[in-house]
């Protein structure tokens, strides 16, 4: 079976995931120098989120590399969890942790939306598929998708910059295009895996999706990708909030 696996994916997935990740750490730690809280309080915040995202990754990494996801037809799916657990405990870790909350009244709109460019990293579902490791019912609609929604994340993200609530309208469009990009790729990715459950592409299964290191893409990537659109959302809902002194962070939402 690993000869599905050709010799750039690792170097392409794992770099690409460490890429985010480091974006993601750049981010906060801008927001947080931005946010004129005292250099303490900002390390403190800066190493728990540090430590929570790293401690995430490495609950993908793990289960990942010893196969847990890997897909048979005599098997009962387990994908499924890795996707879904980390979204689920995202969500609730925002409504339990103020300071989390905090954090994202304070980050930029056009940081979280614009971070989704590296959803250009799905035109490796294409590249796969040409090589003939993945079905076309998953590669074309998850890797088009995944390329369409990245290219526009800048654009996005610029867009609302210069024109502010203004153009709320055309970002909360680009988010809900890119959750359903994800449950169109999560979907199709299911229903070509191998399972007592597979309903497609019976011809060229897709072996490689629930295995090391492409699974990091389903089970990391795209649960980041979700829980960065909803917070998105969220900020849409709520009044900006300028990057200025706020202080204590875990102070109420000025009025």
């Amino acid at each position: 079976m690993n000869n599905l696996i050709p010799n750039y994916l690792p170097a392409y997935v794992l770099v690409g995931t460490f890429a985010v990740v480091a974006a993601v750490l750049f981010g906060l730690r801008s927001t947080l120098k931005a946010s004129g809280l005292p250099a303490r309080e900002r390390r403190r915040v800066l190493w728990g989120g540090s430590a929570l995202l790293a401690a995430w990754l490495f609950a993908a990494l793990l289960p990942s590399w010893l196969g847990f996801y890997q897909g048979g037809l005599s098997g009962i799916p387990t994908i499924q969890y890795g996707v879904l657990i980390p979204m689920v405990a995202g969500v609730a870790l925002f409504r339990q942790w103020p300071a989390l909350r905090r954090i994202i009244e304070l980050v930029p709109q056009r940081w979280i939306v614009g971070v989704q460019v590296y959803r250009v990293l799905g035109l490796i579902f294409l590249v796969l598929y040409a090589g003939g490791r993945l079905p076309g019912e998953f590669a074309w609609p998850a890797g088009a998708g995944d390329v369409m929604v990245g290219l526009l994340a800048p654009i996005a993200a610029i867009a609302y910059a210069r024109g502010g609530r203004e153009s709320g309208g055309l970002l909360r469009a680009w988010n809900l295009l890119g959750i359903a990009d994800l449950v169109v790729a999560l979907t199709t990715g299911f229903l070509t895996s191998p399972s007592p459950l597979q309903m497609l592409a019976f011809d060229r299964p897709n072996h490689l999706v629930t295995m090391f290191p492409l699974v990091m893409i389903p089970v990391f990537l795209v649960p980041l990708s979700v829980l960065l659109h909803l917070a998105s959302l969220e900020k849409l809902r709520q009044p900006e909030i300028e990057p200025r002194v706020l202080n204590p962070l875990l102070a109420g939402r000025q009025g």
